[in-house]
């Protein structure tokens, strides 16, 4: 699946990789946030979400190299792009229920 049938589907845990501060400044209501310069010290917390991870941040740019982290250790994951995207998708599910 990719991450919008993720999304639509209401499966896996989004995770933001912005910074705190741009997190503050606009997210997806169902993310965790957890900077990318972060993610080594969390991998055991991450590895108990709600699989698969969608990793998002402002471009996809950031969220890439987390889902190249991440999967080097073994956690499920993907690039879900933008958080922006996500928030669309995220307004798809919501016009299903």
């Amino acid at each position: 699946m990719n991450a919008q049938e993720l999304i639509l589907a209401g499966k896996g845990t989004i995770v933001d990789v912005r910074s705190h501060l741009e997190f503050s400044g606009g997210s997806v209501a169902e993310s965790i946030n957890i900077p990318l310069d972060q993610l080594n010290k969390e991998l055991e917390m991450l590895r108990g979400l709600k699989a698969p991870l969608i990793l998002v941040c402002a471009s996809g740019n950031r969220s890439g190299m987390a889902q190249n982290f991440l999967a080097e250790n073994n956690i499920e994951c993907l690039n879900g792009g933008s958080w922006l995207n996500v928030n669309y998708f995220l307004s798809l599910r919501e016009d299903k229920n």
